[in-house]
């Protein structure tokens, strides 16, 4: 019995020490995992530490990169700036070394216009003494006839005109030209290339009485001069009243620097603005300004010409072309249409200067509608009127009044009747 009570002691005893040992290895094992556990947290507070220093690191760095980025934008402006003001410089040193050529040619540029213009002004002095030297003037009762080569300006109290033989327009382009003297006329005959033939009758003055053309056995007259009614002599005043115009003014007048190809064609073929009482000869329509203000008129306001000056330049031939191709188109429609183109000069210089140069002036841009535009001559006619009709209203010089108007006159004629 004892034997088995020590035996059951003993048994305990040893449970107690096994359930001890126990106790003390799960006491060194949860320490265990407290150290682990600790060691851990430390372990990651580490790393946190080393994280946000590298963190701290990397925006040092961040922080670094953006002041040298900011750095070097700052020099690449400075030097952008640099690069711009040396730019600048250079421009300038290059402006001022053109605008100091410019300078330079502009000033020989205006020294040889200068010395051009007094070589000109010279050249158009000696024309002007030359014509002024070939005049010859007489008297007939109250009239002063002056003579001035083909031309003729006849002064009668306040009124003067200026007649010229226009036949030396007819010989450009013409296969055979003969002039036939008899009875007090001229007849002038024209063969041009296409077989037709124009004649020309004048009197012994130049005057023109009657011009025909003839193509393929067909005749018809383009004007006819001869007196009408009971009015004759050289000054036919028909104390005409200008009519009233009923369409804006830049229709009536058109000007054909500005004006369009349209526009320029309706003025040429246009009815007159108001119905004329009767057809006229070209002479009462050449010395009648109000009778003339029937049709509608083309300024070639482009066309100017220097003082002393009746001549075209070349650079101002091609502003033509539209009234060029209006007027053929209008001669394509009744081959019988005429046009006058008048001359006129600014009021520097004397009354026959002015007369004989305004003159000249229609001739010379008669002259190029023929070369050029293939008008033919005698669909023109020319007249100078001096300082009569100054558009502008100066006794200065003034280059608006040197200039050439053209007018359909067809629908005034004797001859359209």
């Amino acid at each position: 019995m004892q034997k088995d009570r020590q035996d059951t002691a003993k048994e305990r005893l040893e449970q107690r020490q096994k359930a001890q040992e126990e106790r003390q290895k799960d006491v060194k094992d949860a320490q265990e995992k407290r150290e682990d556990a600790q060691k851990d947290r430390q372990d990651r507070l580490k790393d946190l530490r080393e994280k946000r220093e590298d963190r701290q690191e990397d925006r040092k760095d961040v922080k670094e990169r953006r002041e040298d980025a900011g750095e070097r934008r700052e020099d690449l402006k400075e030097r952008r700036e640099d690069a711009a003001e040396r730019r600048e410089d250079a421009q300038d040193r290059r402006q001022d070394s053109r605008q100091k050529d410019r300078m330079e040619r502009l000033q020989k540029k205006i020294r040889e216009e200068r010395r051009d213009a007094r070589d000109d002004k010279e050249r158009l002095n000696e024309r002007i003494d030359r014509i002024r030297g070939d005049r010859r003037e007489r008297r007939d009762g109250d009239r002063v006839i002056i003579t001035e080569g083909n031309r003729t300006i006849i002064r009668e109290g306040n009124r003067t005109i200026i007649r010229r033989d226009e036949g030396a327009r007819f010989r450009y382009g013409a296969r055979d030209f003969r002039e036939e003297r008899g009875n007090g006329e001229i007849r002038r005959i024209v063969t041009r290339p296409d077989g037709s033939t124009i004649v020309t009758i004048t009197d012994d003055d130049g005057r023109l009485i009657r011009r025909t053309r003839r193509f393929r056995d067909q005749e018809y007259v383009l004007i006819d001069n001869r007196p009408r009614g009971a009015r004759t002599g050289i000054f036919l005043n028909l104390d005409l009243a200008p009519p009233p115009i009923s369409i804006p003014r830049e229709r009536y007048i058109v000007d054909a620097d500005t004006a369009s190809y349209d526009d320029i064609e309706e003025a040429f073929v246009a009815p007159p603005v108001a119905r004329p009482e009767r057809a006229y000869s070209l002479d009462e329509i050449r010395q009648n300004q109000p009778l003339r203000q029937y049709v509608r008129s083309v300024d070639l306001d482009a066309i100017t010409f220097d003082t002393g000056s009746w001549e075209v330049k070349d650079d101002q031939i091609e502003k033509l072309e539209k009234v060029g191709d209006a007027m053929a188109q209008a001669i394509k429609k009744d081959p019988k249409t005429v046009f006058m183109v008048e001359g006129h000069t600014d009021a520097v210089g004397s009354d026959d200067d002015n007369l004989s140069l305004s003159d000249r002036r229609a001739e010379s841009v008669a002259e190029v509608l023929t070369k050029y535009f293939d008008i033919p001559a005698e669909n023109l006619t020319t007249q100078g009127y001096g300082e009569q009709y100054l558009k502008v209203q100066t006794d200065g010089a003034e280059a608006r009044n040197r200039r050439v108007t053209i007018r359909n006159i067809t629908s005034l004629l004797s001859s359209s009747n």
